[in-house]
């Protein structure tokens, strides 16, 4: 590659002249989905399982110019996903699919907070909470998996 091409930081550097119009996030009614925050700065952010670039090995210009053998490239490729054959549960034509358990509930909880918010003495040792609601935030997989369930449906 001749030094005349650039890479795409030396392409086009804006001088700060240029009007922009949104520079904040946009609003809830500007969006394809509403996922129930009213207020974006609400809105949780799960960071990556793992760096996206730090990995590989054309981070750096003198990489990119090397390039990658062909070794290199064969030895990033992932398998095929091949669905698993299922746990013979619901997985047969002809039937109405999967089982069901009363015991999972189709209302999410919210939040369990303890009586003591977590920032004063705890007055009381038992195992109490109070529903608070839905975090604006993105919920963990602990706290997404409580579900509500019908004490009066359980069992019959």
């Amino acid at each position: 590659m001749n030094s005349a091409e650039g890479w795409g930081d030396d392409v086009y550097q804006p001088d700060g002249s240029d009007q922009r119009e949104d520079t904040g996030l946009l609003d809830s009614e500007d969006t394809l989905e509403y996922d129930g925050v009213d207020d974006p700065l609400d809105r949780g952010w799960s960071p990556p399982d793992r760096p996206w670039a730090v990995e590989r090995a054309d981070v750096t210009a003198a990489e990119r110019h090397h390039g990658e053998t062909l070794e290199e490239r064969l030895a990033e490729e992932l398998p095929d996903f091949v669905a698993p054959d299922g746990d013979g549960l619901g997985d047969v034509d002809g039937t109405d699919g999967e089982l069901l358990d009363n015991e999972v509930g189709a209302v999410r909880s919210g939040r369990l907070v303890a009586p003591d918010e977590g920032a004063h003495e705890d007055e009381e040792s038992a195992l109490i909470a109070t529903d608070v609601g839905i975090d604006g935030a993105a919920a963990s997989a602990e706290e997404a998996a409580m579900h509500i369930v019908d004490e009066d449906s359980l069992y019959g």
